[in-house]
């Protein structure tokens, strides 16, 4: 049965239990609504469709933000200490890794996002067995594209350091920094994506306490294994690995409680051919947005080297950091948005996912407007955090003022771009991913720097956001349109009831 057709018929059965009716029982075979979920009702989200959105959005969002500013933290953390223990030039070697870890994350959320955001749609539709075969396929999936990159990789991974930028004065520590972290790629993937998969699931606080286990962790041992033991940026990879095993590990103790309604199962871990094909096919649209953005940040590596050397790469490798944190914190905010608008979408509750959507913008639009202040009118100051070179503290202070020049309009482009995802609207999702990339971010990329040298790295950011924001917006307006269009006849349906119970 496909699952439009799931959708239509457990729409009904939700708008029963709104209304108290949960001793019905669906008398169709296929509607697994067995009384043994009855019993476990007290585990099931149906919140999601009846709690007021803004403390929803506070309390699946805040836990998600928490632990999005921790690991921005401690990926700035990592860098930070890199930096003032290592060099300049071992910040430049960290960030030419940017692109490989960009593809790992790639292909972590091909499954792990597209997975996570079927959990969620299952849940509102109350398609219970399906769900937990969602996540067993995300269990073994994810060990496989775990395995199969971090093995590529592995085995190439001087020329792969060389296409991204690396010369000989970087890629030491650009090789001994992912020769360790993808040694734990397998743990990597599993760690993100069975967190995404215990938020998805009504269970925001734990997902944010997995986050922040790692994050102290990696933090604990960081100054051990560079200053301590002086291991250098070897220790700070070994420090992420560790950290993410024993976060792993505890993420992995809660989806085998059996008290719980999603759970790991003996016939979990089977894989399903139809259930990778639906999870692809809504992970295909972040998959490629990290993808282009590997391509990407190869480019602007190459270019920037080009045009000015291996300081304006650290330059960069700084600038992303800071600009991260603040994207990070909006991210936390759609994965708080995430569950909320794929369970009313399941459920049909239209004006549930425009509010939703309108508060998540709303907030995310102060986060980077503080981002665009910040870089504005105090860069040095950020950037001193960093390191204590004055040429590389320069270079990242001139860019990041030109990057964040329209960082105010970011935060909507990115709440959109990530409800069309949780929507598994794909076609929309990919234009919106790709088209700040590819469409507007290459040319600019390899255009301007002819006309203005360096600077026009710099300046090809901010253009490329702008206008694919204004696309963004274009889009994001048809979609609520839509929407108003289901509801008058959501409405109209009602109302004709109404006359006919009337009579």
């Amino acid at each position: 049965m496909s699952l439009s057709l799931t959708k239509d018929l457990t729409s009904n059965l939700h708008k029963l239990l709104r209304e108290g009716k949960s001793n019905l029982i669906c008398p169709l075979s296929f509607c697994t609504f067995a009384p043994n979920y009855l019993e476990m009702a007290e585990y099931i989200p149906v919140e999601l469709g009846t709690e007021k959105i803004g403390k929803l959005l506070k309390q699946y969002a805040l836990p998600a933000i928490i632990a999005m500013t921790a690991t921005s933290l401690y990926n700035m953390v990592d860098s930070i200490y890199i930096g003032q223990g290592c060099g300049p030039l071992a910040i430049s070697g960290l960030a030419i890794t940017f692109p490989l870890m960009n593809l790992s994350t790639a292909f972590g959320t091909l499954i792990g996002l597209g997975g996570t955001t079927l959990i969620s749609m299952l849940l509102g539709q109350k398609n219970y067995d399906i769900a937990k075969r969602v996540l067993g396929n995300i269990f073994m999936m994810n060990i496989l594209i775990g395995f199969l990159f971090a093995a590529v990789a592995l085995i190439f991974i001087e020329p792969i350091l060389t296409f991204f930028g690396a010369s000989e004065a970087t890629m030491p520590y650009a090789k001994d920094y992912m020769t360790i972290v993808l040694s734990g790629n397998i743990i990597t993937h599993l760690y993100f994506g069975l967190n995404g998969v215990v938020r998805a699931s009504g269970r925001p606080k734990k997902a944010m306490t997995a986050t922040l286990l790692a994050v102290i962790l990696n933090c604990i041992l960081d100054p051990i294994f560079i200053f301590v033991l002086k291991m250098g940026i070897q220790g700070a990879a070994l420090a992420t690995v560790i950290a993410q095993i024993v976060s792993f590990i505890w993420i992995f103790k809660i989806l085998t409680n059996k008290n719980d309604l999603l759970h790991f199962s003996k016939n979990s871990f089977h894989i399903d051919g139809k259930i990778i094909k639906r999870m692809v096919s809504i992970g295909v649209s972040p998959f490629l947005m990290n993808t282009a953005s590997c391509f990407v940040v190869i480019l602007i590596n190459n270019q920037l080297k080009r045009y000015g050397g291996d300081l304006y790469i650290g330059a960069y490798g700084i600038i992303n950091r800071i600009v991260f944190i603040f994207v990070m914190i909006c991210i936390g905010l759609n994965q708080g948005m995430q569950p909320i608008a794929g369970y009313n979408y399941g459920a049909k509750l239209y004006q549930r996912v425009i509010d939703v959507l309108k508060l998540t913008i709303k907030w995310a639009t102060m986060v980077t407007t503080l981002c665009f202040i910040f870089g504005m009118f105090f860069p040095n100051t950020v950037v001193s955090i960093f390191t204590s070179d004055p040429e590389l503290k320069n270079l990242a202070t001139e860019g990041l003022r030109i990057t964040v020049m329209v960082m105010p309009l970011i935060g909507a482009q990115i709440v959109t771009t990530h409800l069309f995802q949780s929507l598994g609207l794909v076609n929309k999702s990919i234009f919106l991913s790709l088209s700040r990339q590819l469409l507007f971010l290459l040319p600019a990329l390899i255009v301007l720097p002819l006309a203005i040298g360096v600077t026009g790295v710099w300046y090809a950011m901010p253009i490329s956001d702008f206008i694919s924001a204004i696309f963004g917006f274009i889009l994001l307006a048809s979609l609520i349109k839509s929407f108003k269009k289901e509801m008058a006849v959501q409405n109209s349906d009602k109302t004709t009831a109404q006359t006919i119970t009337t009579k």
